[in-house]
């Protein structure tokens, strides 16, 4: 079996407020003719925003039987410690909430936490031993 994450879809309330969000930081949306989806390709994945209430009905269930915080947090990693406070003044500005401000890690990274419009937790990290690769790609140990 290969390892990989193709897609991650994210429900959101307001599908077109979700797409601004993400388009404040800078992210291109990708044209499709599917209609009820905002697609951006990422490197080798691709994140979907969806309205919550599709998703819960492709499930079969009702909007208040997804729940809230799963215990899943998102990771950008970025370049450098500048590009973290960066985003998040991006995050901010379009609206996201404040978890955690930019800050210095003990073993050496940066990291902030921030909450987008529907409350998906983001963690926007620089790890010094752990930096995207040339061509944008991420493997832990580099």
């Amino acid at each position: 079996m290969e390892q990989r994450v193709s897609l991650i879809t994210l429900g959101v309330a307001d599908l077109e407020a979700a797409a601004g969000f993400y388009e404040a930081l800078g992210w291109r949306r990708e044209e499709t003719e599917e209609t009820g989806i905002v697609v951006f390709n990422l490197l080798g994945q691709v994140l979907g925003l969806y309205p919550k209430a599709s998703m819960a009905a492709d499930m079969g269930l009702e909007v208040d039987q997804i729940g809230g915080f799963s215990g899943t947090i998102l990771g950008f990693n970025v370049r450098n410690k500048a590009e973290v406070t960066e985003i998040f003044e991006k995050a901010i500005a379009a609206g996201g909430r404040e978890l955690k401000a930019p800050h210095d890690i003990f073993w050496g990274g940066h990291s902030a936490f921030i909450a987008d419009l529907d409350g998906h937790i983001w963690e926007l990290a620089h790890n010094p031993f752990s930096p995207p690769r040339e061509d944008g790609t991420f493997q832990w140990g580099g």
